[in-house]
């Protein structure tokens, strides 16, 4: 078969792997990979390059994509969709794995929809806010780089006697800030999911500084401060949260109310690249073996789900209907694991 390959959205360490093993399982059956560049505007475009062993051999390591990636919309082109179908027809392609989030899979669903394209999703989000999968590639490299941000943090925030702010990705969940915070050893964590109380979080602090001379907090860029959100939106209607600057709102709030000398870290797009971790690499092997066998088995509109320890596949509507926000079970950890 003649299966087509994108990666949409924002890139995360995973995606390399993922695409490494879609190579591999094709080979197995003998089927020609056909990267699609640049996301939804390769296929727009037609911008395609066929993938040999060679391109593969070496990528296991890597960050990002060699396919590139957008955030293009082809839904909000005129007649971007039938664009889509049309030009996936004058390729030859037989099906097309679209590797991505919300956003990119949810495009993928309505061209399945629309006009019966034979597609699979394989989700990847360093946020890991899908719904219908435990867990998705990306995260825990993200998380594991915002630790070790973290780490430096307490170096100099013990050195100086301060408050040290470290402000992370995440969208509109919180996963990256909780996780970060409870593997890093934070002492606070604002997330999108809880309320923002600053009197709480400024009297904690107080006594922990009392007790340490110094204190940290993680907070989620996506936290509603009740401030109008202002600024630039993508393709797909989000605002960039960057330019919200929520973490400088908290900074500003805690050395107002606590008295205490606090300092900002934004880690940003850092959280997106560098090397895999062993879980991404993983996990991005086994999710794009797993397409490559959905699309042999024809199981077209679905997406790829890890659940539990099993790669399973669900409906590719039942993975992008729902946001996955933190729930309840996570929340009442964090009256324990901060004190």
């Amino acid at each position: 078969m003649r299966i087509g390959v994108l990666c949409g959205g924002g890139d995360c360490p995973g995606l390399n792997p993922a695409i490494r093993g879609i190579y591999l399982r094709g080979l197995d059956f003998s089927d020609e990979i056909i990267g699609i560049l640049d996301g939804w505007k390769g296929l727009l475009e037609k911008k395609t390059q066929k993938l040999e062993l060679s391109d593969i051999d070496e990528i296991m390591g890597r960050g990002g994509t060699i396919l590139g990636t957008s955030r293009t919309n082809p839904y909000k082109k005129e007649n971007g969709g039938k664009v889509c179908f049309d030009n996936f027809k004058e390729l030859g392609l037989d099906s097309l794995i679209a590797i991505g989030g919300d956003d990119t899979l949810g495009v993928a669903n309505k061209l399945f929809s629309d006009f019966n394209m034979p597609v699979v999703g394989v989700p990847k989000t360093m946020d890991n806010d899908l719904s219908a999968t435990d867990w998705t590639f990306g995260f825990d490299t993200s998380v594991t780089s915002a630790i070790d941000a973290l780490e430096k943090l307490r170096d100099t925030g013990r050195s100086h006697r301060r408050i040290m702010i470290l402000e992370v990705m995440g969208r509109d969940t919180g996963w990256v800030a909780l996780f970060t915070a409870i593997g890093g050893g934070a002492d606070y964590v604002l997330i999108p999911e809880m309320n923002v109380n600053l009197e709480k979080m400024c009297e904690h602090l107080k006594k922990v500084y009392e007790r340490k001379k110094h204190a940290l907090v993680v907070v989620s860029e996506g936290i509603d401060l009740g401030k109008e959100e202002t600024g630039s939106v993508d393709e797909f209607g989000h605002t960039i949260l960057q330019k919200k600057g929520v973490g400088k709102i908290i900074s500003d709030e805690i050395e107002k109310r606590t008295g205490i000398e606090t300092r900002l870290a934004v880690i940003g797009h850092i959280q997106r690249g560098g090397t895999p971790t062993l879980f991404d690499r993983i996990l991005g092997v086994r999710t794009g073996i797993k397409a490559v066998d959905l699309i042999h088995e024809k199981k077209f509109g679905r997406m790829v789900a890890q659940i539990g320890n099993k790669i399973a596949d669900v409906s590719l509507s039942e993975g992008v209907g729902k946001t996955k926000f933190v729930d309840k079970e996570w929340i009442d950890l964090v009256d324990t694991v901060f004190k």
